[in-house]
């Protein structure tokens, strides 16, 4: 089993500013729904309405199976469902967030979108230190993403060796598992081919070129070297013919579609550009259908993996792209369609532009666009596969044939998501056979510790379970009184959260009232282990001059490590009479 760590926004492609991760997301939620076999289906929220969307979702499926939500506040649940899962690679948060419960309590599991953000590249540096085990997980999309995360692995562990004299030497687990797709939202009739090359404005003499995707130098595709490649492909046109360039994506401003616009001007004057909105399902599904050839000259860093050229596999296009990160694994050069060489300048000659970025003088969209400047993609070699394709009919039709096999055989979900429990369920025997490795240690999360550990210098002495408290009333139920009346104030009320139930603050305070006592002797009434929890009540109610220590303060400014009956972080009381 699994639980999705779910927020809506990164399972759904309806915003205005639609990214790759969010399509990645909507198609794998729906992949998931419709083919995860599990007999309960579990999620992670941080926020009631998230588990809302969530069992909304599970419905809107078709699935019958009970739903389980694990909120922050009862993390430990996720011992149950054996595996969380982050659509993102923060997997270094989670594993420390996991140390409160032991390592072995529960896999983790994450998956690569872009690895270029500084964002993304933290979080994979960080988990050569976070507790990440080796049954955790990070998919990687693609061969290319993975070398780049060994890339970055190999570097920080460099780094730590040169600073500590030694590297790490527990990983995660990086297996490379593919993006999905629904196959069967491209499959288009003829009626409906027509109708699309009808609103396209393409007869039977046009050939139309697509690009599908977010209309983006720095994040996508500069442009320029398709729009030069189709110009030139020009001359291969059978007599009478002409190119239609649809370009069905979103500019994030007015003045990137002018400069769009301008560069096709310039560059393939020849060439016809018709523009669509692609966050309109409508004009994608026309996109689709109508266009004869599909091109995605991916040049940006920010890629990793890239769903369109999966997406006109299955729609049956013949596709031109470049050599460039996960198209390398999923186009077959020469069989699905072409890839086009690329070249880069050498190490060390980007440096600069790391530094600026990583100084804050440069966004991460300059970043990636300075970056993306200097990849060559070889124009020539594009516009001569344009004009195979324009030239020969047979071959687009081959090339099609052969691409929508190859995306209904491997990129559909109904095949990914197994491979997704496949793995799920090898890191589950990782786990079990890693004996008490999982154990919980104390402060196994240093920067997170306990605050009356890490704190304890501040204050002149410490409670402890041999420390003697009395009544600072002349009766029980004045103390009672007292109580009742501060838990009306919001000065108050408010650490209600963390405290004992009434129930047991007055159990103890009848205790003490009876005759003084240690917190120890409170603390045979409560149930075992509970000793933390009754200190923690005992100092609560001295805070409100309810009781008080019975000689003083104890006066040891440096209280040895706290007793192993005091309880994890997220124990909580119980919420019986007994407390």
């Amino acid at each position: 089993m699994a639980a999705l760590f779910f927020h809506p926004d990164d399972f759904s492609a309806a915003g205005q500013k639609l990214m790759g991760r969010q399509a990645a997301g909507e198609s794998f939620l729906r992949g998931y729904l419709h083919h995860v076999a599990a007999d309960t289906l579990w999620a992670y929220v941080e926020d009631d309405r998230h588990g809302q969307a969530f069992e909304q979702a599970v419905a809107a499926a078709g699935r019958t199976e009970p739903v389980r939500l694990v909120t922050p506040a009862d993390l430990r649940d996720l011992r149950h469902a054996g595996l969380l899962y982050r659509p993102d690679p923060g997997l270094n948060i989670e594993a420390w967030k996991r140390t409160q419960f032991g390592d072995g309590g529960w896999s983790l599991c994450g998956i690569t979108h872009t690895t270029a953000s500084a964002q993304a590249m933290d979080a994979i540096a960080a988990l050569l230190t976070a507790p990440v085990q080796p049954w955790d997980a990070l998919i990687c999309t693609s061969t290319a993403v993975k070398a780049n995360i060994e890339t970055v692995f190999a570097a920080e562990g460099a780094r730590l060796e040169r600073r500590f004299g030694t590297r790490p030497t527990l990983f995660p687990q990086l297996p490379v598992i593919p993006l999905g797709i629904h196959t069967g939202d491209y499959g288009f009739d003829p009626a409906a081919r027509a109708r699309a090359r009808q609103r396209l404005g393409a007869d039977e003499q046009t050939l139309v070129v697509l690009y599908l995707g977010r209309l983006s130098v720095h994040a996508k595709a500069h442009p320029l070297a398709m729009y030069q490649a189709l110009e030139r492909a020009r001359g291969a046109l059978p007599p009478g013919h002409r190119v239609l360039l649809v370009e069905c994506g979103w500019h994030a401003n007015d003045s990137i579609a002018q400069a769009y616009a301008a560069a096709a001007a310039l560059a393939c004057p020849g060439v016809a550009v018709v523009r669509l909105d692609g966050r309109q399902a409508a004009n994608r599904d026309a996109a689709w259908a109508g266009a004869d050839i599909f091109c995605s000259l991916a040049d940006s860093f920010q890629e990793s993996f890239g769903l369109t050229p999966v997406e006109a596999m299955a729609a049956g296009l013949p596709v031109v792209v470049t050599d460039w990160d996960g198209y390398r694994d999923t186009v077959r050069d020469g069989i699905d369609g072409f890839r086009v060489p690329t070249l880069i300048p050498p190490p060390g000659t980007g440096e600069v532009f790391a530094i600026r970025y990583a100084m804050g003088i440069d966004s991460y969209d300059a970043y990636c666009g300075y970056g993306g400047a200097h990849v060559v993609v070889d124009i020539e070699a594009c516009a001569a596969a344009f004009g195979r394709l324009f030239r020969s009919p047979e071959l687009r039709r081959q090339m099609g044939a052969a691409g929508r096999a190859r995306a209904r055989a491997q990129y559909d979900w109904q095949g990914i998501i197994p491979q997704y429990q496949a793995l799920w369920a090898d890191l589950g025997e990782r786990r079990a056979t890693a004996g008490d490795q999982g154990a919980h240690k104390p402060w196994s999360w240093p920067a997170r510790m306990d605050p009356f550990h890490g704190f304890a210098g501040y204050a002149t002495g410490v409670v402890r379970p041999a420390t003697r408290f009395v009544l600072a009333d002349p009766s029980l139920a004045q103390a009672t009184a007292r109580l009742e009346a501060y838990l009306a104030l919001d000065i108050v009320r408010y650490t209600l959260k963390v405290a004992l139930p009434r129930t047991g603050l007055n159990a103890i305070l009848a205790r003490i009232a009876a005759e003084p006592s240690t917190t120890r002797q409170i603390a045979t009434a409560f149930p075992p282990k509970a000793l933390g929890l009754v200190i923690r009540a005992v100092a609560w109610l001295a805070k409100l001059g309810l009781v008080r220590p019975a000689g003083g303060a104890d006066g040891a400014p440096h209280p040895p490590p706290v007793p192993s009956e005091v309880p994890s972080i997220g124990e909580r009381p119980s919420r019986s009479g007994d407390a």
